[in-house]
């Protein structure tokens, strides 16, 4: 039986594992902190990532969206998010999750014996050995999918860095009853999802200078946003806990994602700002095709360079036009630019936002064998 080591108990490396799990491999997950969960705050999933998951036979409490709208500060509507169009465009409509179910229904998919937490890898080298602080360990693969500072990645490729994304996100999950919205001011996003049990993932994007920090968050966003339509005041008052990053990705796409026994998957490969909501989807969707790529092919090595192959110019193309959406979104300050946006919008019919990058959503993963396939 092969031997894999997936480096990093996130999404995109629970979903690696799963995949190759479920395609006859050997499975060693090591995560650094000392328990495999997630940050307090949701996460969407599009049609895209939603097929890659039922491929992989995750079963995640999803929360299917209802209408909803895209709506200036005041609340007034701008245009609509018609669910049924995505439906009938997409066969699927977008849902949310928390990240902590989500890490929770990817981990059930796994035998236990494969998740190591409070193991913090050092090192891994294209020929499939992994250092890490109690000794190391030689794989047939190796599968870093260990985030957007991915120390792999910065051994494989050198010069590769981040940049800011000229803005800041503030998260939090409250429980108060709202629905799916989109608002944009100047320079600012809004938006609420609903997930499941009364529980609402909200996040505010701002374009601010790099580093600028409150000493209440709470009282920053309640001076800044308490006047914005309801219930975003509602929303902040009653968060437990509000997350505030801010915002990076790569700064140039890599040349490959393989090298030798060894992957990039996630945002190690292809870290990318969040501004169309595709950054754990694609995480997602490189799970599924590195299972199915190496489960044509007993030769590794092959079966890497079509994983790189198909998946480093779609998610490229991703990650420039996530760049790209954040300029004409929360990122746009220009009086100008902001009112020709809120003109363009009042004019839109409700399927345009279906029908919005409709190449993404699109995507259909491929088949992983299933066991009688591989006996």
């Amino acid at each position: 039986m092969r031997h894999a080591v997936v480096i990093g108990g996130g999404i995109g490396g629970l979903c690696a594992a799963i995949g190759l799990h479920r395609t006859g491999w050997r499975v060693t997950v090591y995560e650094r902190a000392p328990e495999l969960t997630g940050i307090g705050a949701g996460i969407s999933i599009w049609p895209n990532a939603q097929r890659a998951l039922t491929e992989l036979g995750v079963e995640a409490p999803l929360s299917p969206q209802r209408d909803g709208a895209v709506l200036d500060p005041r609340g007034r509507r701008l245009a609509g998010w018609d669910m049924s169009a995505y439906v009938r465009r997409y066969g699927l409509p977008l849902a949310a999750i928390h990240r902590a179910d989500l890490i929770e229904a990817l981990c059930s998919a796994l035998p236990e014996s494969s998740l190591h937490t409070g193991v913090e890898v050092l090192s891994a080298t294209p020929d499939g050995v992994v250092h890490h602080a109690s000794g190391s360990i030689r794989a047939d693969l190796v599968v870093a999918a260990d985030g957007i500072h991915s120390p792999v990645r910065q051994s494989l490729h050198p010069h590769a860095r981040l940049a800011y994304s000229r803005g800041t996100a503030f998260r939090g999950i409250a429980e108060v009853p709202s629905r799916l919205s989109t608002a944009w001011g100047r320079g600012t996003e809004v938006g609420i999802l609903p997930l499941l049990d009364g529980r609402v993932y909200w996040w505010i994007a701002e374009a601010r200078p790099e580093g600028l920090r409150h000493d209440d968050v709470r009282a920053y966003l309640l001076d800044t946003y308490g006047d914005w339509h309801a219930p975003v005041r509602s929303l902040i008052t009653a968060t437990p806990e509000i997350l505030h990053h801010d915002l990076y990705h790569l700064a140039t796409p890599l040349p490959t994602y393989v090298s030798g026994r060894l992957a990039l998957l996630g945002d190690a490969a292809h870290a990318m700002p969040p501004y169309l909501g595709q950054g754990g989807c694609q995480g997602i969707e490189d799970a599924v095709v590195l299972a199915a790529a190496l489960a044509s092919t007993p030769d590794v090595a092959a079966g890497l360079r079509e994983y790189d192959a198909l998946r480093r110019p779609r998610s490229q193309r991703v990650w420039r036009t996530s760049i790209r959406a954040g300029s004409l979104g929360p990122l746009l300050r220009n009086p100008v630019g902001a009112a020709v946006r809120t003109a363009v919008l009042r004019m839109a019919p409700p399927s345009t936002m279906a029908r919005a990058e409709s190449w993404i959503n699109d995507w259909k993963p491929p088949r992983l064998p299933r066991p009688a396939d591989l006996s």
